[in-house]
């Protein structure tokens, strides 16, 4: 439990639909400045300077979302990729912050132990326990006996809800195509039979989201979704999964929902309208922690609404539910605010 004038309660019993219950987040009124806040991000090399755990923790958020490449790892030598998670789960900073802060997540490529890695990675069983150990999930888990580390929480705030989903974007994911001129590493592919959730995640995928009663549901995704013109791994490589993810959001029973992604070693907003509606998705790109793409001169993104933070950072959302709206912020060294938005939704 945390140690502020607030009382956070974790019930981590499993439902009959191999579903964790809801968590009951109980605090006291006017005490934050949001109903819920949580922390987000990526890119985080276990042998580098981790400084902004003090940073996070100033914002009080309620969870910690790993957003992927939680350690650079590429490996095939088990040993090696234990040892990193290792360093970092003991990384006094990050331990104290995590003593008063629950932890979920995702891999990315680099903690997936294969870069630009994918379905054909041989170790990715392995590492998958590697990775649910270093989050402490539990042995009666169904993460620990099924293919992938994908799985949702539910957080309870009053009458309000905001359900996590977080996904695995590595161990069902079909080859990309490369660019065959070389200008870009990945070209988006006509091949439709490519999947990069794999079956059975699209079918939980689409249960969780149609069984979904939650105020907000918000989706990690290890890569970008709405940018995809620098042809680096994005969704948008498989143009058909990207159509299939927007169907599934109009389609569905989900409240409010919001992607967060990492990677690309910049921070960024993009948004786009989808559906007769209108409905506005936003894709939250919050990467690197411990480094970042200083040299960054810009890329064409059609989606992007505010300039790209190319330095340290991380992301926190910030709800709130009586105005139904989301504060989203990029903050680096010393919880300086880079870059901000507030988003109101109709639901």
């Amino acid at each position: 439990m945390r140690y502020f004038p607030f009382t956070v309660l974790l019930l981590l019993f499993l439902s009959s639909c191999n579903q964790k219950k809801p968590i009951t987040i109980i605090k006291s009124k006017n005490y934050f400045p949001s109903d819920f806040t949580l922390a987000f991000g990526s890119c985080n090399n276990q042998s580098l300077s981790n400084t902004l755990w003090p940073e996070i923790t100033r914002n009080h958020p309620d969870v910690w979302v790993w957003g992927g490449d939680i350690v650079y790892s590429d490996t095939d030598d088990m040993e090696v990729m234990k040892n990193s998670y290792s360093t970092q789960k003991n990384n006094k900073a990050y331990s104290d912050f995590r003593k008063n802060t629950p932890v979920l997540g995702t891999w990315d490529d680099h903690d997936y132990g294969l870069n630009d890695g994918g379905i054909e990675y041989k170790q990715k069983k392995e590492v998958q326990q590697i990775l649910l150990d270093f989050l402490d999930v539990d042995a009666q888990d169904p993460r620990r006996s099924r293919a992938g580390v994908y799985h949702a929480n539910t957080y309870n705030i009053g009458n309000a809800s905001i359900q996590i989903i977080v996904l695995d974007s590595r161990y069902f994911r079909t080859a990309l195509t490369k660019d065959p001129t070389g200008v870009k590493r990945y070209i988006p592919s006509t091949d439709t039979t490519g999947s990069m959730l794999g079956k059975e995640q699209w079918e939980w995928l689409e249960t969780t989201l149609n069984n979904s009663k939650a105020s907000f549901n918000i989706i990690i995704s290890s890569i970008q979704f709405l940018s995809s013109e620098h042809g680096f791994e994005s969704w948008g490589t498989m143009p058909h999964e990207v159509e299939k993810m927007e169907k599934l959001l109009l389609s569905s029973a989900a409240k409010n929902t919001i992607i967060l992604s990492g990677d690309r070693h910049i921070s960024e907003f993009s948004k786009k309208e989808i559906g007769d509606h209108h409905f506005p998705l936003i894709d939250f790109t919050s990467s690197g922690l411990t480094h970042s793409y200083d040299g960054f001169n810009g890329e064409k993104n059609p989606y992007r609404i505010a300039p790209v933070i190319s330095v340290k950072s991380f992301g926190l959302l910030k709800f709130n539910f009586n105005k139904n709206s989301v504060k989203f912020e990029i903050r680096g060294e010393n919880n300086q605010l880079l870059s901000s938005f507030s988003q109101v939704y109709n639901h």
